[in-house]
């Protein structure tokens, strides 16, 4: 009787050992980089504009000062797009309440020689880039810790006058359509919200998912908030069954007034969900 105990004892015993050696599931790594929306200037010979760029840089908390730096000494893949901040400026601070970031910038930051119309575009490209983030929708400069008369005359035409600046994308024209929602490599099901924003004929902005080998699995379109030469935000809903395929793409585009072919086309790649 007593072998029989201690048998079933190390029995148990053994059980429990082996219930434990299971592998636990392993934790995924998190990305080392991250994306952040700039916004850079680009001059040709009729006109001046800005154009929307997402960059991939390390991954950091600091994300503001991240975005401004990447302005400051990112390379602008848009041809002709330009930096407007002089390369050895230097970000000194970036304080953020209640919706408004303060920027202090080195003194280098006065610099730049855009004229006028370059000028207010410079300052844009900066307010558009920090208000990317949800926690800020005004922006205001400081340099060197203070607001005295050379800061407030800025590169020397708009200048800091009307100082805290806003979001403003109406001079964003390029690209003409991007997408916010869903982002690159997300996992998405169905119904899918669409969102992003536009700058297309009569604002009429067309979206599906496509799965993996082409088959369309939704369709539909929507109107932007306005039309070109206005630019607007834009939401899309799309229904669909879940394909056998694990990834695809959310496409988004418009139609051509002149011969009705599809353009803008920008492509999200997801996966989709078991």
């Amino acid at each position: 009787m007593l072998c029989l105990l201690v048998l079933g004892l190390g029995t148990l015993a053994a059980g429990c050992g082996r219930a434990e050696r299971n592998p636990a599931p392993e934790a995924q790594p998190e990305p080392a980089t991250m994306r952040l929306a700039v916004y850079y200037l680009k001059l040709d010979e009729r006109n001046a504009y800005l154009v929307r760029e997402v960059h991939e840089v390390p991954k950091t908390l600091e994300v503001a000062r991240a975005a401004l730096q990447e302005l400051i000494g990112g390379e602008p893949v848009t041809p002709g797009a330009r930096r407007v901040l002089p390369p050895d400026t230097r970000v000194l601070g970036i304080k953020i309440e209640d919706g408004l970031a303060t920027v202090d910038f080195s003194k280098e930051v006065l610099r730049a020689n855009v004229g006028a119309e370059g000028e207010a575009l410079g300052i844009q490209s900066i307010v558009n880039t920090l208000t990317e983030f949800p926690q800020v929708n005004r922006v205001a400069f400081t340099v060197e810790g203070r607001l005295d008369q050379a800061a407030r005359d800025w590169w020397g035409h708009v200048g800091l006058y009307g100082q805290p600046f806003r979001r403003d994308l109406s001079r964003v024209w390029e690209p003409a359509i991007w997408v916010t929602s869903p982002a690159p490599g997300s996992t998405v099901a169905s119904p899918l919200e669409v969102r992003g924003s536009a700058m297309v004929f009569e604002g009429t902005v067309q979206g599906r998912v496509v799965a993996e080998g082409g088959e369309a699995l939704a369709q539909g379109f929507t109107t932007a908030t306005a039309g070109a030469p206005g630019r607007g935000d834009f939401e899309l809903r799309l229904e669909f069954a879940a394909p056998r395929q694990k990834t695809g793409w959310v496409e988004v585009y418009s139609i051509s007034p002149r011969d009705g072919r599809e353009e803008h086309l920008v492509r999200v790649p997801v996966r989709f969900r078991d």
